[in-house]
């Protein structure tokens, strides 16, 4: 007999999740499959990580422990509202032979249309993640152009000290110094307040 578990979330206290439970819990009498347990988990955002989550937290475990075979959940937003999470999750559902009902969506990974879904889900996620590289490659890419240096600042020993303060000499502006060197105008600043200090 096929053993399932029926997983419910609501963002608020205000709400409730007695619909969506007793629903599936019909469709589970329906198909004669035997309710091995229900998580659910009450006023808690879909944007929160697994680890602010309680139940989910639990039945992501029980899973692994291969407790049931079928998981069901009204939408898929009770899973969670991050594609990349959700993908981490059906990953992790399908390394353990479980299947994913999900009422809202016609999901069903058990079918071959369903886990034709599964992939293109995880198709989206791939695309998702490359967009997220590139943003962050031109964002990088402009920073660098505007002469903003990136990474751990640099240690600024004497022989360093005495190139800024030459070029400070020779009438560079702060900026310059920065692109010639590689330091902050931030610290080039401070070398020079300390000479001026010294003197």
């Amino acid at each position: 007999m096929e053993r399932v578990v029926i997983y419910g979330r609501v963002s608020t206290s205000e709400q409730t999740t007695e619909n969506q439970i007793g629903f599936l819990k019909e469709i589970v009498e329906r198909n004669g499959w035997e309710l091995v347990e229900s998580y659910v988990d009450e006023g808690i955002s879909g944007t929160k990580g697994r680890e602010k989550r309680p139940e989910f937290d639990r039945l992501c475990k029980d899973m692994i422990r291969r407790r049931f075979n079928r998981i069901l959940v009204w939408d898929i937003s009770r899973l969670g509202r991050s594609l990349q999470h959700l993908v981490e999750f059906l990953n992790d559902v399908q390394s353990v032979n479980c299947h994913l009902y999900i009422h809202q969506s016609g999901l069903d990974t058990s079918t071959p249309s369903g886990r034709m879904m599964f992939q293109m889900v995880g198709v989206f996620s791939e695309f998702e993640r490359s967009m997220i590289s590139e943003r962050v490659k031109l964002g990088l890419k402009r920073v660098k152009s505007k002469g903003t240096i990136l990474g751990r600042p640099k240690s600024i020993d004497e022989d360093l000290k005495e190139k800024i303060w030459i070029l400070i000499d020779e009438g560079n502006s702060y900026s310059q110094i920065s692109k010639k060197t590689g330091i902050s105008k931030m610290s080039i600043s401070r070398v020079n307040k300390e000479r001026l200090e010294s003197v």
